[in-house]
């Protein structure tokens, strides 16, 4: 690993706010414990669950030419502000930090949107970015039960639940979220009609 999660505390403690290093340690602590639960890389997961947020307070037109420029992914521009600090993350711990482990950069450049078919590390973080203690909002308890029994069910409702905040603030739905809330319905949606193929 190319650094200890002490040392990447003291990293980010130094680009957050107080409360935004609060949200951290809150998404550390609750991405441990589910990469336990699903046997995900806990070494990996509490490493992304700290870097996630480490560009959130970063320039915003900065981040614009950074995901137009550098990246060449201009849609990160076109749906929201709140999303640039994801993209722009996992490429400043690949440049400044040294992290060069792709499962840890997707998670963290993925953690705002969601993914189609995430792997079970991008899936961990997204969900306890989603979840962690600090977080008070209608549904939240919902999510945090369905995260203790099925991750793949915790991240379709998170990712409706996303959506129909959007929805109701008439803001831009970025396609990667609602190609992951597809691909996790239908995934769904097949294993029920297995189930019920299968006479259960």
């Amino acid at each position: 690993m190319a650094m200890t999660p002490e040392e990447a505390l003291q990293v980010v403690h130094t680009h957050l706010t107080p409360s935004r290093y609060k949200h951290t340690l809150g998404v550390r602590e609750t991405a441990i414990a589910l990469a336990k639960k699903y046997k995900a890389n806990v070494q990996k997961a509490e490493l992304a669950a700290i870097l996630h947020d480490i560009c959130k307070y970063h320039d915003n037109e900065e981040m614009k030419k950074t995901v137009t420029t550098i990246l060449n992914e201009p849609h990160w521009a076109q749906y929201g502000e709140a999303l640039l600090h994801a993209p722009c993350g996992a490429l400043f711990i690949q440049q400044h930090l040294g992290i060069e482990d792709e499962e840890i950069l997707q998670a963290v450049k993925s953690h705002t949107t969601g993914r189609a078919d995430m792997s079970l590390l991008e899936k961990v973080v997204f969900v306890a970015d989603y979840i962690e203690p600090n977080r008070k909002f209608p549904g939240v308890e919902t999510a945090r039960d369905l995260a203790s029994r099925d991750l793949d069910e915790a991240c379709q409702f998170s990712l409706k639940q996303t959506m129909l905040y959007l929805l109701s603030k008439e803001l831009p739905i970025h396609p990667e979220t609602m190609s992951a809330y597809n691909f996790y319905i239908l995934k769904g949606e097949k294993i029920s009609e297995s189930t019920f193929t299968n006479g259960g």
